[in-house]
């Protein structure tokens, strides 16, 4: 027979997706940041090995 009261499990698995989205989004967010930096690392790299020198 089934089992009478609230459901097994329900506010668990609710915060545990909830952490694990959030743990999600931020190396998402971390991962979009660290390659963000690196462009603009290379491309001032770049500028100044290509800048004339005087």
């Amino acid at each position: 027979m089934a089992k009478k009261g609230t459901p097994k499990n329900t506010k668990n698995k609710a915060k545990h997706s909830k952490l694990m989205d959030r743990k999600k989004n931020k190396l998402r967010d971390y991962k979009i940041d660290r390659e963000n930096r690196l462009k603009t690392m290379v491309k001032k790299m770049h500028e100044l090995k290509n800048k004339p020198e005087e």
